[in-house]
């Protein structure tokens, strides 16, 4: 299996700045230019082998936005490394708007296979308050246009923006569905230090989600998207040493276990849905299930556990491992073992 080769180019491209944004306290990067994209590959091949399988993935700006010149020079630059077989492939993430017929022809010229679009919403109301200064109409041209030319799409979304209610967040994922990513991502709005957010947030202007509510929404991002086969990749923002420093994550619901948090929560749910419609009196109850989602089965500190228990009246579960099953599956018996 083939790794992802991360190199940051951090606001570089884009037309202006997000409400929400900062990256280079989110990436730890601060400097855009093709030694430092150099340095960045370079590092992170002295940890993994050489492979068809790897891929540079460009991160954090707008890529397709970067001066003509620099785009060329960074995938002259990533083709060097396919050269040498140190990687097969590229993807870039980049805003919709900034896609063309002409961008991507050029970016299929170079070993390009994936583009990730920075969507986050697909309500206009929501991404005018964002400032993300495109509009859904964009996300829809631009994914025609890859698909067009035979490329994988990434989609990234955000629970909890500003003027996003539930009914918002809905429609969006309805019409991402609609529009078939190949994979996407999640990630919950958080108030960075040195945002226009944080003075929103500063001023009352705007209230992150609880961890609970951003869990929820997430999780049903999650669940919709993967029942109709796009491949989340990534839910949460990665816990790295920059984000993570003293003071730079003002508000909102950051863990860095998030992912899990989401999946533990999906697994809580379609259990307690099953002990609601199951006839448990008078026994205990085992869970039978393959030994890879144990951790997040139980849940972070076994809350999961905790909460079916309090579901019926704290009768015993049992969580009983059987690897024959497939990763995510499991069931019920009603009598102990």
């Amino acid at each position: 299996m083939g790794r992802i080769i991360p190199v940051f180019i951090p606001h570089a491209g884009c037309p202006h700045q997000c409400i929400f944004c900062n990256q280079k306290k989110i990436s730890g990067q601060s400097e855009t230019s093709l030694l430092n994209a150099e340095k960045q590959i370079i590092k992170y091949l002295q940890w993994i082998k050489p492979s068809s399988q790897n891929e540079i993935a460009f991160y954090g700006g707008s890529f397709t936005a970067l001066p003509l010149k620099l785009q060329k020079d960074l995938l002259a630059l990533s083709d060097k490394f396919v050269e040498l077989g140190a990687i097969g492939s590229v993807r870039v993430s980049t805003r919709p708007d900034y896609i063309d017929t002409e961008i991507v022809e050029l970016l299929k010229h170079h070993h390009v296979t994936l583009v990730e679009l920075g969507v986050q919403s697909l309500d206009d109301n929501v991404l005018q308050m964002a400032e993300r200064e495109h509009s859904a109409a964009d996300v829809e041209k631009a994914v025609a246009c890859l698909k067009a030319k035979n490329m994988r799409i990434g989609i990234q979304l955000m629970v909890g923006l500003p003027k996003q209610g539930w009914q918002s967040l809905a429609d969006t994922v309805k019409k991402v569905i609609f529009m078939k990513p190949d994979v996407a991502r999640i990630y919950p709005l958080l108030v960075i230090k040195d945002t226009p957010l944080e003075k929103m947030y500063k001023e009352k202007i705007y209230s992150p989600l609880s961890m609970s509510e951003a869990v929820a929404q997430a999780s049903y991002v999650y669940e919709r998207l993967t029942a109709t086969g796009i491949a989340v990749i990534r839910i949460g923002l990665q816990a790295d040493e920059e984000l993570c420093k003293e003071d730079n994550i003002v508000a909102g619901p950051f863990h860095p276990s998030f992912g899990e948090m989401v999946k533990a929560f999906q697994y809580r749910c379609w259990v307690a849905k099953q002990l609601e419609e199951l006839d448990s009196n008078g026994y205990d109850i085992a869970i039978v299930h393959n030994s890879k989602i144990t951790s997040q089965l139980k849940g972070i500190k076994k809350c999961n556990e905790d909460f079916w228990r309090r579901m019926i009246n704290k009768q015993e579960i049992k969580l009983s491992i059987e690897d024959s099953l497939q990763e995510a599956v499991f069931k019920f018996n009603t009598s102990a073992e």
